[in-house]
Order: C-alpha cells, then sequence, then structure tokens
C-alpha cells in the first residue's frame, strides 16, 4: 500500500525522524491557513499524488508571500500532474502538503527496502541526493553505497557508520545521523514496509538533518497488524479495476494489452503473460483468483475483466489441484451467462477432473474454445484477436 508523502511524514514524526514543519490541504483557503500558522516565509506548497518527480512535472512551488501561496495552490489544486512515475494520463491533484520552506546546505539521499536475493534488509544512500537520483544510479553508480543487515539481529552501529562515512559527513552531525538512522529502520520494520524513501534528506544552513520528503510503501500482506493506518489507503490513486477486484479478495493488475487472462496462482499467471507475448500478443493483466477460487469469484473475475476496454480476448488458464476442473468449468459458464460475454475467450484446463470440466464447457452452448495445452491456448486467443 503507498501512501502520500504527508501521510509518510506524519509516521516519521511519531518515529522522532526530523521534518519540515506543516500539514495537509485540501482547498486554497486551507493552504493560506496552514501558511499562516507557520510564521513565516519560505512555504513549499507540495502536490500530493502516489508519484515520484512531481517538482519537475511543476508540483512543487516555492512561496514568498501568501499571495505566491494562494496563487501555487490554485494552480496545483486540480491540475493533472504528469511525471515519468504517473505516465501520460497523469493524475489528478486532490491535496497539498504545505510546509515551512528549509535552509538547504547539502541535499543526500537515503532509502530502506528488502533484498531477497540475500533475505537481508539494505540501506542505499548517496551523496547525490535530489531529483535526478535515478541518472546518478544509471551514469555514477559508485555513488551509491550499502549496507545490509541481518533482520535477525537488526542494524548495527558500525552499519550506521558505513553510511555515514559513504555520505562523508561531518563528524558534528554523525550523533544526529545515528539517531535518525536507527529510527528510519525501526519504523521500516515496525510497519513492515517495502519501500521508505528519503529524497532529499537535508543538511541545513544550522547543520540539522531534516527528511524534506518522505516515501513510504507497506506490504500490504502486513496490514492486518497495522489497523491503525488502513485508513491512510487513498482509493483515488489506485486503478477502480484493481481497487473493484480487491473487494473479492481477487490478485488483479491492470496492464496496457488486449488480452485477459485469468488463473489460478500467481506463477502460473506470470508463465501466461510470458507466453501471450510470445504469440505475439499483449497481456492486458494479472489475475490470480486463487487455489480456492468459488464460482462467485470467477464470475467477478470476469466481470472486472471485461469492463476494461482494451480487452479484445480472454485466455483462461486452470490447473486443477485445490480448485478442480468441473467446480471452475461451473464457475465459468455461470460467468458467462451472467455477464454475457461477447469477446472471444479460450479456456485450457488440467489437473483433478479435467475431462469432466472440458465436458461441461463442450456441453454448456457457449462460445468458448478449448485448448489441449498452454501453447495451444495463447496462439488461439492471439489469432482470434489479431
Amino acid at each position: 500500500m503507498k501512501i502520500h508523502e504527508y501521510q509518510g511524514k506524519e509516521l516519521f514524526r511519531k518515529h522522532n525522524i526530523p521534518v519540515p514543519d506543516g500539514s495537509v490541504a485540501f482547498s486554497v483557503d486551507e493552504a493560506k491557513g496552514i501558511a499562516k500558522k507557520l510564521g513565516g516565509f519560505p512555504v513549499v506548497v507540495k502536490a500530493q499524488i502516489h508519484a515520484g518527480g512531481r517538482g519537475k512535472g511543476g508540483g512543487v512551488k516555492l512561496a514568498n508571500s501568501m499571495e505566491e501561496v494562494k496563487k501555487y495552490a490554485d494552480e496545483i489544486l486540480g491540475m493533472n500532474l504528469i511525471t515519468h512515475q504517473t505516465g501520460p494520463e497523469g493524475r489528478i491533484v486532490k491535496k497539498l502538503l504545505v510546509e515551512q520552506g528549509i535552509d538547504i546546505k547539502k541535499e543526500l539521499y537515503l532509502s530502506i527496502i528488502p533484498d531477497r536475493e540475500t533475505a537481508k534488509i539494505v540501506i542505499i544512500a548517496s551523496e547525490a541526493g535530489g531529483m535526478d537520483i535515478e541518472a546518478v544510479a544509471d551514469e555514477t553508480p559508485e555513488k551509491i553505497i550499502k549496507a545490509y543487515i541481518n533482520p535477525m539481529l537488526g542494524i548495527q552501529a558500525y552499519h550506521s557508520r558505513e553510511i555515514a562515512f559513504g555520505l562523508n559527513l561531518p563528524p558534528a552531525l554523525m550523533k544526529q545521523f545515528f539517531g535518525m538512522l536507527k529510527n528510519l529502520y525501526n519504523l521500516f520494520v515496525d510497519y513492515d514496509c517495502s519501500l521508505v524513501e528519503i529524497n532529499p534528506l537535508v543538511i541545513t544552513g544550522d547543520d540539522k538533518i531534516i527528511a524534506a520528503d518522505a516515501k513510504v510503501d507497506i506490504d500490504g500482506n502486513g496490514l492486518f497488524r497495522h489497523k491503525d493506518i488502513i485508513s491512510y489507503r487513498d482509493l483515488d490513486e489506485e486503478d477502480p479495476l484493481e481497487v473493484e477486484a480487491s473487494k473479492f479478495n481477487l490478485n488483479y493488475i491492470n496492464l496496457d494489452g488486449n488480452i485477459g487472462n485469468i488463473v489460478n496462482g500467481a506463477g502460473l499467471a506470470m508463465a501466461t503473460m510470458d507466453i501471450i507475448k510470445a504469440a505475439g500478443a499483449e497481456p492486458a493483466n494479472f489475475m490470480d483468483v486463487g487455489g480456492g477460487a468459488t464460482a462467485e469469484m470467477v464470475e467477478n473475475a470476469f466481470r472486472i475483466i471485461i469492463q476494461d476496454e482494451k480487452v479484445k480476448g480472454i485466455l483462461i488458464n486452470i490447473f486443477g489441484g485445490i480448485l478442480r476442473c468441473d467446480v471452475f468449468a461451473k464457475g465459468v459458464v455461470q460467468a458467462a451467462e451472467k455477464t454475457g460475454i461477447n469477446i472471444p475467450v479460450v479456456v485450457r484446463m488440467e489437473g483433478t477432473n479435467v475431462d469432466e470440466g472440458r465436458k461441461i464447457l463442450s456441453e454448456s452452448g457457449l462460445n468458448l474454445d478449448t485448448a489441449v495445452d498452454l501453447k495451444d491456448a495463447a496462439d488461439k486467443v492471439a489469432k482470434l484477436v489479431a
């Protein structure tokens, strides 16, 4: 689950990670009220969307007067903000973060992520913080430093020293940095995060370390442990079809192709998307209905996929195990009848009760094309939508 910058900074404050004073505004008047309470200029007016690169897209402005706060808030609220992370469709800005400006002496980069290859938590940092950190990683990777942490042992003093020396921090800032980094690590672990990123982490003119930004992603599988932040979820920032699918415990991700697919199992779904591409077509989605899918779940999967206007055909790939092929076939027939589907559907099934499942499909009277194997299924559906 992604959260907004202002929400990330709320978590930072709880963990004693220094951030600028500020608050969220949903209108121009609220933005002016927050600026007035801050008591001095400059103040920063920031668009709040789930994407980076907001500054380059015109979503971050420095205001030196109340007139400029009003002007920038009016310009940014309601704008369609396009960044390298939103894609060309952009995102509509519905809220702002208004916060105190900072006297910036130096910008650094700092993040924490899990690393599956080593089964460790990785702290990533760079002296070259700021908007062009992606270019730094591509062009001068030697400027990126990493420290790997065994999650069973947690962050140790030598990890903090390794990062601090790599950032060339002066001795006077070491104590501040060590405390901040330990608190950031604890936040990452406490909230089951998949990412915590500060870009930039700022050294101020009076030698304070402040998180000028806050990007926090939380593993949705751990949300049951964090009921205090479930309310942070912003459905306006998510794909409507993905939101709909989540209501029925369907694992769905919308993509750009024209072949919808329904599969039971994440690994099988990934392989199915690969073979669709190999057949010369493009997958329109990732859809895992799970091993224990019911007829109702299959119906909802169909209904969600056909709402996507890009979809010109559907490939169903099922391996019958816990979910028997005959049970799934009944769900497919029921879903096709209820949704009145009018695009080609190719079904490939193997596993438990596969013959019964195929018989149910063949006797349904519906326009369902069966395939003998996965390659045959992908080739058929690609030809049908060509």
